[in-house]
């Protein structure tokens, strides 16, 4: 078994509202105690204190032989496991999903999987930067899921072929890879697979694993032993095209033909490379999911910044699980940061999402963040890694046969919002960048590359109740974990019989963190 391990509390420190309309929050001098408090359309968020922090070693391997990595790109806790003991220690399960597997220097055949977890988190209120804490949250490792088609065949992590896709009975047209060798650069009988790169996961009421991915962009239903069982197409304005042609591939060549080339190197339409249905969450009952793109659609501003600001979120009726139903559609104009590295002109950027939790009452957590700053990256300095909120009661609901049809549009291609749309509400909360509070447990946002360092890629959320029970007091517990784009000097695949090593010379953890929250009345 591997342990997650280390942790921290907060200092007082206040948020900054980073620009992003419509908004309605007010960022409040924090009272006594607490970090920053918002008000989102009426209902007070606040930031209590950073509660843990925990990390797996970068080398930790499954038990299929594989490098135990980039796992924090969605995770889920079981709430039915959700226990507080009387030594004040909490315990769970977390499941984790990765993404498609080591692709730093090209996509591989990587079987898509959920990991699952065993939490031990104990809190440390008594944390100071003159003496951190030691480790406080342990994810011990349990047990991982391989994920196939409904054949049984594996499912692929490698990028999807420029066209076509792979047709099953009663599914839509898959996105698929087409392979050569073993899919890792060495001799094989070559196949074809349904490509995943899966980035959503939400634990279904009946078992089953709803999971959300980039190349269709799709949402995908797989039993309890990992057989896929039904696929979820987004309306056409979603499904990328390119010369008037459903295309799925991101343009990620496979690490064994680093010079594919792609033309057009982005769709003409629908989803960005890359940028597909990052965000899956469910309200609390699991008979509604909800499913927010990364950025812009192509037709809506994508992909370009500072345009790629209005994403798209589906929801979706699944009360009857094998027959969704498409029911709403709203618009989330993402925040802006400006980035100091970049050229005169260029500076503007977007604060993509990296998942979305749904709170209550019409409002979600999301976690918007940079790129390109942290551990193993040129800049260490982030500048925006939040995990914000927003608010769908009065947003317009833009579901219609022409907004959803190929090249279908709700916004200019600067990005400027159609007549008649209005976005959710966008309030600004929870900053991960606090060195004040960082400090606490050894950790920091920015300076030398090594340890102590936060990992660039903040990609899920979970919460919990405090409580250990319901929550009734509005306390939680939001888990987050990193991406670490499984990135080792010591990494292993294919059940272990392919062997790598990052040529960026790191070795990244897969950092947690726990951060201590007391939502509005009524939420969760």
């Amino acid at each position: 078994m591997f342990t997650l391990t280390r942790v921290f509390l907060v200092l007082s420190s206040c948020l900054t509202v980073v620009s992003a309309v419509p908004t309605s929050s007010k960022s409040h001098p924090p009272a006594t105690g607490v970090v920053n408090q918002t008000i989102c359309n009426g209902k007070q968020y606040t930031y209590q204190q950073l509660a843990g922090y925990g990390f797996i070693p970068a080398n930790a391997r499954d038990s299929q032989g594989d490098t135990l990595g980039g796992f924090g790109s969605a995770i889920a806790i079981d709430q039915k496991s959700w226990r507080k003991l009387k030594n004040g220690t909490y315990t769970g399960t977390l499941y984790a999903l990765p993404d498609r597997g080591w692709n730093t220097q090209g996509t591989l055949n990587y079987q898509n999987r959920i990991h699952t977890f065993a939490i031990s988190f104990t809190p440390a209120p008594d944390a100071t930067a003159a003496s951190p804490s030691p480790p406080n949250l342990h994810l011990n490792y349990q047990s991982t899921l391989l994920l196939t088609d409904p054949q049984g065949n594996p499912t692929t992590g490698l990028d999807a072929d420029l066209t076509g896709g792979l047709t099953i009975r009663n599914f839509p047209l898959l996105p698929s890879a087409t392979y050569t060798g073993n899919g890792f650069g060495q001799p094989g009988t070559g196949g074809r697979r349904i490509s995943i790169d899966a980035e959503g996961l939400v634990l279904a009421n009946d078992g089953s694993y709803w999971v959300s991915d980039e190349y269709g962009p799709y949402i995908y239903r797989f039993s309890a032993s990992g057989k896929l069982l039904s696929a979820i197409a987004p309306p056409p304005a979603y499904i990328p095209r390119r010369n008037n042609t459903v295309s799925f591939s991101a343009n990620s060549p496979p690490i064994y033909e680093p010079d594919r080339v792609i033309i057009p190197s982005n769709p003409q339409s629908g989803r960005s490379n890359n940028q597909g249905l990052e965000g899956l969450t469910a309200s609390p009952d699991g008979k509604t999911l909800y499913a927010l793109t990364q950025s812009a659609l192509i037709n809506d501003g994508g992909p370009d910044n500072p345009f790629r600001r209005q994403a798209r979120l589906l929801e979706y009726d699944v009360s009857r699980p094998s027959n969704p139903t498409f029911t709403r559609e709203y618009v989330v104009t993402l925040p802006l940061w400006t980035d100091p590295t970049a050229k005169a002109g260029k500076q503007t950027k977007v604060a993509a999402q990296s998942e979305i939790y749904y709170v209550g009452g019409g409002q979600f957590f999301i976690l918007a963040r940079d790129s390109g700053a942290g551990g193993g990256q040129d800049s260490s300095t982030s500048i925006y890694r939040h995990i914000d909120v927003f608010d769908i009661s009065s947003a317009t609901d833009i579901k219609s046969e022409a907004n959803d049809a190929v090249n279908g549009s709700i916004a200019s291609k600067q990005g400027v919002l159609k007549p008649g749309v209005t976005a959710a509400t966008y309030c600004s909360f929870l900053d991960f960048n606090v060195n004040s509070t960082l400090a606490r447990f050894g950790l920091r946002n920015g300076g030398a590359q090594g340890p102590g360092l936060l990992n660039e890629k903040w990609e899920s959320l979970a919460l919990v109740p405090v409580d250990g029970k319901k929550g009734k007091n509005g306390e939680f517990f939001v888990f987050s974990l990193s991406d670490n784009d499984f990135i080792t000097q010591d990494g292993y695949l294919n059940n272990g019989q392919y062997r790598y090593s990052d040529e960026s010379g790191f070795d990244l953890n897969n950092q947690a963190l726990v951060f201590q929250v007391k939502l509005p009345s009524g939420k969760k």
